[in-house]
């Protein structure tokens, strides 16, 4: 399974804007994405409420992930692991606006 491993450097967590962004990006990628703190379940990354009901605070480390038994058939692996880094890129950018 295709995972990435980020750390939230927004101020704020990923809280209203910063969790918005995310979420946008994580559904233009059109992949089941879920984000999780190490050890915890994992969330809808595509669903507002789901990523900021969860807390992820400012310097909390998150895994991203797509389980392969969801993948959209005309995607590769490198496909997904390629959006998986850019979202771990967005959420590393202090001001992801």
């Amino acid at each position: 399974m295709p995972e990435h491993k980020a750390t939230v450097a927004a101020e704020i967590g990923l809280h209203a804007r910063a969790a918005a962004v995310f979420v946008r990006a994580v559904t233009a990628t059109g992949l089941p994405v879920t984000i999780r703190k190490p050890g915890h379940a994992a969330v809808d990354a595509r669903s507002l409420l789901e990523v900021m009901t969860e807390d992820f605070a400012h310097g909390c480390e998150v895994v991203l992930d797509v389980t392969v038994d969801a993948l959209p058939s005309d995607r590769t692996l490198k496909e997904v692991d390629d959006a998986l880094a850019a979202l771990a890129a967005l959420l590393e950018a202090p001001d992801a606006r």
